[in-house]
């Protein structure tokens, strides 16, 4: 039987995931849309909200760090080696699939939440395919070839920016970073006059960053060390949508775990928040090719998740508050994933994207055919 702790974790995570789900459904938010109102559109009000929910965090996070209350070096975001290449093919994976879905592993567990049996599909293989990869078929190939080429940081120092520098400069200038980084992030989405005027994304900007810094303080607090040790964590779902299947299927002790209570809290809180507003409707594939690609796009953000360190949420919140260097490979990583998926949705592949693109180059440059 667990113990009081465990329990306690899975009521934190659920009632923080709770509240991700609900802000992020009455906001509209969703990742995949702000990358794709940038890339396609030109608007960047989505974009900004979660650069404002990164600035928070940023700061929130730092100063846990700063106060002695989370060790970067318990999370998974600062190791003291970078698999880089897994982490580009991963985030390029992760960002193609979400383009076929429409969304990403957050955004499918918020569509579920609204009667959305789509979504139920994508995160049953989303999930399958990542715990495949994180300790089933795959984890042999990914440790010991993907993550087997690695950037080691120098002499034992944590793959983030805020050691790193510390390192090289013999002095610690985290607080100045996370000062300089954070408000940085939140300037430039206050300063939007018409983001100022959307209370609903930015109110869901502030509860992502909040939540972020509350998941840490949550894990660190909470875990009982003599019985389980827990690592401290924050908001992710690649890895915990993976474990919430396997609890539910294979052994149900998992189910006392941070990330497995927190899924479960974003589909309940979105379906809190849909059901507020009368939005609650049963939806279904149009055909067999949505089908199809819904699938492919679940599978690949399940494979590609983990590769990667996490989603649009852990790697480009999470880890980015812990201002780690996989950051922005990751984050790079998905938003070129994504536009090579919206090539293929829209130029049927990727090769006709490139030539599309040499096209408009050529004839602004005015070059030789």
């Amino acid at each position: 039987m667990q113990n009081l702790s465990g329990w306690m974790l899975v009521l934190a995570g659920f009632a923080i995931g709770g509240a991700a789900g609900f802000a992020v459904r009455h906001a509209r938010l969703c990742s995949f849309g702000a990358i794709e109102d940038a890339l396609m559109g030109g608007d960047s009000r989505r974009l900004r909200i979660f650069g404002l929910a990164l600035g928070i965090a940023i700061l929130g996070t730092q100063a846990l760090i700063i106060g002695g209350l989370l060790d970067p070096e318990l999370t998974s975001y600062a190791p003291a080696a970078l698999p880089l290449i897994a982490i580009l093919i991963g985030s390029v994976m992760f960002g193609t699939g979400m383009a076929l879905v429409g969304t990403c592993g957050f955004g499918s567990l918020v569509r579920l939440g609204t009667g959305d049996l789509r979504s139920l599909i994508v995160i049953l293989i989303l999930g399958l395919s990542a715990y495949a990869t994180l300790r089933g078929a795959f984890a042999s190939f990914r440790i010991t070839v993907l993550e087997g080429i690695f950037i080691a940081m120098p002499d034992g120092a944590r793959s983030d920016v805020a050691s790193l520098t510390t390192h090289a400069l013999g002095l610690d200038v985290r607080a100045a970073i996370a000062l300089i980084a954070g408000g940085a992030l939140c300037w430039l989405a206050l300063s939007d006059r018409r983001l100022r005027r959307t209370p609903r994304l930015l109110s869901a900007g502030i509860a992502l960053g909040l939540l972020t810094v509350a998941a840490w303080v949550a894990t660190s607090w909470l875990g009982d060390d003599l019985d389980h040790p827990v690592r401290p964590q924050s908001l992710t779902f690649v890895s915990t949508v993976g474990k919430a299947i396997y609890a539910g299927l294979l052994n149900t002790t998992n189910f006392v775990d941070f990330g497995v209570g927190s899924v479960f809290g974003v589909v309940t809180g979105s379906w809190l928040a849909a059901w507020r507003v009368g939005e609650l409707r049963w939806e279904a594939f149009d055909d067999d090719h949505e089908m199809r690609r819904h699938l492919c796009g679940a599978a690949l953000m399940g494979i590609g998740g983990i590769l990667a360190g996490g989603c649009t949420i852990g790697q480009g919140i999470t880890a980015g508050s812990m201002l780690s260097l996989s950051w922005p490979f990751a984050v790079g990583g998905m938003v070129l994933g994504a536009r090579m998926g919206i090539a293929t949705l829209v130029d049927s592949t990727p090769k006709e994207m490139i030539r599309r693109g040499w096209a408009h180059l050529r004839s602004r440059t005015y070059l030789p055919k």
